[in-house]
């Protein structure tokens, strides 16, 4: 299931709320998604931090890129596995595209629309220049979003390296170098370094729908794990 700030919004303000907490932390298991959905979960973490005054640390497990990493960035400190992949700061569109295909089939296409970019990047239609010219300024844009997030958010931690937002991804120990990630830890130990070995952890998670308790995946639920699982294989895992 996809990370929506609709659905993480109760789990965080008990995190945040509950019991005092004298830290809040983050394990963070993301190849991306979608970037508003990112940004508004991560503004949401920075809220609830600024106004109960609780710091944040961020522990990424096999991968925090893309979208993932922008909800690394909203902690206070990012601590990754020497494994760990992170990076990839930049946004993606991809689709298909079926003209081809109907011609063959002997299909035809019937769109009727009211202004003439309602049918914009329509993939049963042969690719138009123009769409793709105000897709990637779109893209730029949201780009330029996400580059002012990270660089607000780490700010001189960060190296001054060229392909820092190219979309390029790295390896824990070379993130760290790069003033991505702060350093290489796991949860628990750093936790207990930073709050005593008598800290007491409190996990908070999804709880899974009737269906999925007894092993039933309905359509939407697996074209979202098939997508999910294309996103990790982008980064061979």
């Amino acid at each position: 299931m996809s990370l929506s700030d609709e659905g993480l919004a109760p789990l965080l303000e008990k995190a945040f709320k509950r019991g005092k907490p004298a830290a809040v932390a983050l394990v963070i298991n993301s190849p991306g998604g979608s970037p508003v959905q990112s940004s508004l979960i991560a503004a949401r973490i920075r809220r609830l931090a600024d106004e109960r005054k609780i710091p944040v640390h961020a522990f990424v497990e096999d991968v925090a890129a893309s979208g993932g990493y922008w909800l690394a960035a909203s902690a206070d400190d990012i601590w990754v596995d020497f494994g760990s992949i992170v990076g990839s700061i930049g946004v993606i569109s991809a689709g298909f595209g079926l003209p081809v295909f109907l011609a063959r089939q002997g299909i035809e296409r019937r769109v009727y629309t009211s202004g003439k970019s309602k049918s914009t990047l329509d993939p049963f239609k042969p690719e138009n220049e123009a769409d793709v010219a105000r897709l990637k300024t779109i893209l730029e844009d949201m780009h330029s979003g996400f580059i002012a997030y990270v660089k607000e958010r780490r700010g001189a931690r960060l190296k001054d390296d060229p392909d820092l937002f190219t979309g390029e991804f790295w390896l824990g120990r070379r993130a760290i170098s790069l003033g991505l990630v702060d350093g290489e830890a796991h949860a628990i130990p750093k936790l207990k370094q930073l709050y005593g070995d008598d800290v007491r952890l409190v996990p908070y998670g999804r709880k899974k729908g009737l269906f999925q308790r007894f092993g039933v995946t309905l359509a939407e639920d697996a074209m979202t794990a098939i997508d999910e699982r294309a996103q990790f294989a982008r980064f061979g895992l």
